[in-house]
């Protein structure tokens, strides 16, 4: 059963690269493209009407990235026009580019000092700065800030003038994910809840650490936030790491909120003797964490935890789900503040 399992994923890999990849086909399949003859049909097939949800499982995310992104052109077009049109209409723009309107009225503020250059590059671990890198970081920062600008003149000029749109925003998919016994902290009633799938030893849920502390600090006992484990087969240490959180779990909850942030803040040291270290210094009985993590107690629950994720559609880390939207990797505070806001408004 395993083997036919493995042909049969091989065939349809094999038949999706065919398909995708092949620019002269001698013998395509016969496809006759109708209106669909309900909201959720997708395709017909010997009489049988295929649903979306039957067909597109599992690629949820995929399609909401690919109209995320169609959205994003269109809106980024409507934002261009809607600039020029304001520049345009200016009482200043008589007899300057766009550029020299760009300088002296929107972005005259927008520079960039050598304390942000120097906190961009510690950020970054970027450990000596030449004067060619230096100036490389002004630009892209120098960038950033005229961008920034733009977006708060338009969002001036619109004030006096409301812009109505009506390109449709699309939806999030949404998942149904079961908290179980996993870690949590907030609000344990709250409106919203934000389940996280992790992996310690990922560079990237380290950054997710910030994001969730800041909307701890913004929204307190209105968000729940739940810790789920799902540790990627290429880092070695990540599955025992996962372990160890759950095995400092058995001792408290805060006592799994200190060590998590001890793991991630010192993701290079996860071997099992370092992680001893960190149950140590966040003051756990040490035989009851000994016994825990080297008899493997919760492999088989990371596992589980695996599992759920994969169904839910988390292909990579840090994954969320804010009251079942999902939310792709460490995005801004804003993206979640967004979900989270409406969510509590309803």
């Amino acid at each position: 059963m395993r083997n036919s399992k493995v042909v049969t994923i091989g065939v349809v890999a094999f038949a999706t690269i065919l398909f995708a990849c092949t620019n002269k086909v001698q013998s395509s399949p016969t496809f006759i493209f109708k209106p669909a003859p309900s909201k959720d049909a997708i395709a017909k097939v010997n009489g049988k009407i295929l649903t979306e949800g039957e067909v597109l499982a599992g690629a949820e995310s995929d399609i909401y990235e690919a109209q995320k992104k169609v959205f994003e052109i269109k809106m980024a077009k409507i934002k261009s026009y809607l600039l020029q049109s304001f520049i345009d209409t200016h009482p200043g723009k008589k007899g300057l580019t766009n550029d020299q309107f760009l300088e002296k009225f929107i972005a005259k503020d927008a520079k960039v000092t050598d304390a942000e250059i120097q906190a961009f590059a510690k950020e970054r671990n970027i450990p000596q700065l030449n004067d060619d890198l230096k100036k490389r970081i002004e630009m892209f920062l120098l960038e950033s800030k005229k961008r920034e600008a733009i977006e708060s003149w338009l969002a001036g000029q619109m004030e006096k003038s409301p812009v109505e749109v009506y390109v449709e925003k699309p939806q999030r998919p949404v998942a149904n994910v079961k908290i179980g016994d996993a870690p949590w902290t907030g609000g344990e009633n709250a409106k919203v809840t934000i389940v996280e799938f992790s992996d310690f030893q990922c560079p990237y849920c380290s950054n997710a650490v910030k994001i969730i502390d800041g909307l701890k600090k913004k929204y307190g006992n209105k968000v729940k936030v739940v810790f789920k484990n799902f540790p990627l087969p290429f880092h070695s240490d990540a599955a025992k790491a996962a372990e160890a959180g759950l095995c400092a779990y058995e001792q408290g909850k805060d006592k799994f909120w200190k060590i998590h942030d001890l793991m991630f803040a010192e993701q290079d040291k996860l071997k099992v003797d370092q992680l001893k270290d960190k149950a140590k210094r966040v003051g756990l009985d040490m035989k009851k964490f000994e016994d825990c993590l080297m008899t493997s107690k919760y492999a088989a629950k990371v596992k589980e935890t695996i599992s759920e994720g994969e169904v839910a559609g988390v292909k990579s880390t840090p994954t969320f789900f804010v009251n079942g939207q999902l939310v792709n990797g460490a995005q801004p505070i804003e993206i979640f503040s967004e979900i989270i806001d409406e969510e509590l408004a309803k």
